[in-house]
């Protein structure tokens, strides 16, 4: 447990910090925006599989290719 407590103290949490914050950012934006899309390319229930699981690019693949652009 004393190896767990120094790995945590050697962490630079003043650049880790942003990461995780805009990571939850784009995942809560992204699930809400995933919600209230009428349709997607492809299933919906795929989409939120990889916005949970792939950190940080999750979120940005379906703001890319995920939404179904009509129009």
């Amino acid at each position: 447990m004393n190896e767990l407590q120094e790995a945590f103290q050697a962490i630079n949490w003043g650049l880790v910090a942003p990461v995780i914050l805009i990571q939850l950012i784009l995942m809560v934006v992204a699930v809400i925006d995933l919600i209230r899309i009428k349709s997607t390319n492809g299933p919906k229930w795929l989409w939120v599989l990889i916005i949970l699981f792939i950190n940080i690019i999750g979120p940005v693949v379906y703001f890319i290719f995920g939404r179904r652009h009509d129009g």
